[in-house]
């Protein structure tokens, strides 16, 4: 049964493209989609006769869906780039697509190499090189700058700087698909000048002239009966068409466009805590526990309700032995906290003699534009009553007891207040609840993200890393040695002591430790 809140949301959609987010009843999203026609496409999920003629795991779905939120863009491309994007921010359980690091490709192209060539490439790195993109359909992509070449008469073999001996070993000038600038045929200055040209084809500068230009020159070649030539021209219109359509590049934290109102959300909860105004700064942290030997943990800033990237922090826990949630919690809020504190007093020694209370002082300062770090208007940890109560005693022991801080409790959404027996409870269809939630999901991804770079760098360690008395001289002898941690297991005590640096012990020390791993 659709409730009447849900209906009424159903009627507001546009017939436009855009991006659909499901949510179950606690306000995760669990499924994330693209379509052309947003009002057909999302109504579908509401109707009985699909329900029954979906699989397994669309009616699970369905099921769970209590509600939604959709993104309106341009054009379809717009709407899988941001459909990849929002997968992977938020990694839904019902999605499977796009969860991988995996992202569209981009063009690169070097300006300052002798001669500038087209490559693509998944990753944008500060390097000098000029990136167009993403594109969202690789295919056309890759038959859109085969085409650029050609027409441009660029060169796509792999040296940096071709000569004459890459020349004899390539074709691409004999089929005139190439100026050949590796022999002179063309002047640097000339052949700058027509990359620069294709450049702007991917700017899409001209893109209309262009594809008028292909359907004209179609049109003429079916006209004469040259069907080849008007399928082959047809397919690069095509491709260009999907390639030069206008997207706009959608990043964490910008670019991407909601219906979300921040500064009422802000207001809201700022009411429901009974804070002295709006939270403009907050701070979220999150524990990640995949084993004992990789804890961390994760603090995000949200500024004016967004993201705030450039002051997200990452630890790894240090003083805790073990999986245990509450301590490493008192450490990373010990570990904030205190930094703030001593880089703002290094930045002001005034505040060395200074009797105003902590809370005030860091205030003061920020009002001043004095302080090196801005003290949060709202501290929010993730999870229940006994992480809330170590981050209280963490704040209360460096003086910052007027410091907000709250509890959000995952597995009913409750808000948990210091000294304060029972949770409050803000419904889920408020905006000061979504704010919340949203700063806690990018804390735990965020937090994840860092459990699993670590996790990555772990598997490319050798085991023998663990080896009690290894040193990295011994490790590299070793593995020089025997190539592989199983050839050494192979081997015989007194093989691996005629090393220099190890003893017969140390051997059999070392292949007891490899045998029992």
């Amino acid at each position: 049964m659709i409730s009447p809140e849900l209906r009424s949301k159903l009627r507001e959609l546009p017939h436009q493209p855009g991006v659909y987010l499901m949510k179950d009843r606690l306000g995760s999203i669990i499924y994330v989609g693209k379509a052309r026609d947003l009002k057909r496409r999302v109504s579908t999920y509401f109707m009985a006769s699909q329900k029954v003629r979906a699989n397994l795991k669309t009616r699970a779905l369905i099921d769970s869906i209590h509600d939604f939120d959709f993104h309106v863009v341009r054009n379809e491309e717009e709407s899988l780039l941001l459909e990849g994007k929002l997968i992977k921010d938020y990694r839904p359980r019902y999605n499977v697509a796009f969860r991988d690091d995996k992202r569209f490709l981009l063009v690169r192209i070097r300006p300052g190499d002798a001669w500038p060539r087209f490559t693509t490439t998944r990753t944008k790195k500060d390097d000098g090189a000029k990136y167009y993109g993403p594109f969202p359909h690789s295919g056309a992509l890759r038959e859109t700058l085969d085409w650029l070449n050609k027409s441009f008469g660029l060169r796509s073999c792999r040296p940096l700087v071709p000569g004459e001996t890459d020349y004899r070993h390539c074709h691409a000038d004999i089929i005139r698909n190439c100026t050949a600038p590796c022999i002179g045929r063309i002047t640097p200055d000339e052949y700058r000048a027509r990359a620069e040209e294709a450049c702007r084809v991917l700017e899409g500068k001209g893109r209309r002239d262009i594809l008028d230009g292909l359907r004209e020159e179609m049109e003429k070649a079916a006209a004469e009966l040259e069907f080849e030539k008007a399928a082959k021209l047809r397919d690069v219109f095509q491709n260009l068409e999907k390639t030069l359509a206008p997207t706009r590049q959608f990043s964490r934290g910008r670019g991407v466009p909601s219906t979300i109102d921040a500064s009422a959300d802000l207001a809201e909860l700022g009411e429901q805590l009974h804070l002295a105004g709006p939270p403009r700064v907050m701070e979220c942290f999150d524990i990640s526990n995949v084993s004992s030997n990789h804890i961390v943990a994760s603090m995000v800033r949200f500024t004016d309700g967004k993201p705030d990237n450039q002051n997200y922090r990452r630890y790894r826990i240090r003083t805790v032995e073990g999986q245990n949630d509450f301590a490493s919690m008192a450490e990373v809020i010990r570990r904030r906290y205190s930094r703030i504190l001593m880089e703002n007093r290094d930045a002001n020694p005034d505040l060395a003699e200074s009797q105003e209370d902590p809370v005030e002082s860091q205030r003061r300062l920020a009002r001043e534009g004095r302080a090196k770090i801005v003290l949060p208007d709202l501290v929010i940890v993730d999870g229940g009553k006994g992480q809330l109560s170590m981050a209280v005693k963490e704040l209360r022991t460096l003086g910052l007891h007027e410091l907000p801080v709250v509890g959000l409790a995952k597995q009913h959404e409750e808000v948990f207040l210091p000294e304060r027996p029972d949770p409050i409870r803000i419904p889920h269809d408020r905006g000061a609840l979504k704010l919340l939630q949203r700063i806690r999901d990018e804390a735990h991804r965020f937090a994840n993200g860092y459990n699993a770079l670590l996790y990555r760098r772990r598997m490319k360690e050798s085991l023998l890393d663990d080896c009690p008395g290894m040193s990295p001289a011994k490790k590299q002898r070793l593995l020089e040695k025997f190539g592989s941690v199983a050839r050494i297991r192979n081997a015989t005590p007194e093989k691996i002591a005629e090393l220099p640096g190890i003893s017969k012990k140390s051997a059999e020390a070392i292949l007891e430790f490899l045998n029992r791993e």
